[in-house]
């Protein structure tokens, strides 16, 4: 029997300790009783930034923003690459222009960017839209395989 892991729940921040063998099973938030792990990207914002980095699946943040030309036509990449990560990697949307503090926080120089947080801590980070393919192989570099 392996350990938990740890997972923030993307709707309220609630930490959650899920058994490893049931990772596909579609968990439920302890707290607000939402599904844990989604197939689609989540928005994070500012506030909750601090919690959903923290855990022991690795977070993928796009930075984005409305007006950006690359990020829209990414953002269906971003969300096709979270349907075949359910349970190896979360991933989230950072609006640049709607969290400016954070976006300035993280050093945010380019957009489209893509941050790996792993256990809290930034450990890659990767600027410009990748094809499906690209992303997958990037992410298989940082050991997560789709």
């Amino acid at each position: 029997m392996t350990e938990p892991l740890l997972i923030p729940c993307p709707n309220c921040n609630g930490l959650n300790r899920i058994p490893a063998e049931r990772i596909g099973e579609h968990p439920k938030c302890g707290r607000c009783k939402n599904e844990v792990l989604m197939s689609k990207p989540f928005d994070l914002k500012q506030t909750d930034y601090a919690s959903q980095i923290k855990g022991d699946l690795p977070l993928l943040v796009d930075v984005w923003a409305e007006w950006c030309g690359p990020c829209k036509a990414f953002a269906p990449v971003f969300e096709q690459a979270a349907s075949q990560l359910i349970g190896k990697c979360r991933l989230a949307k950072l609006d640049s222009e709607a969290n400016q503090q954070l976006a300035g926080q993280l050093g945010i120089r380019s957009i489209p960017s893509l941050i790996l947080f792993k256990n809290g801590r930034e450990v890659a980070r990767q600027s410009g839209a990748l094809p499906l393919q690209q992303l997958t192989a990037w992410l298989r570099s940082q050991g997560i395989s789709a």
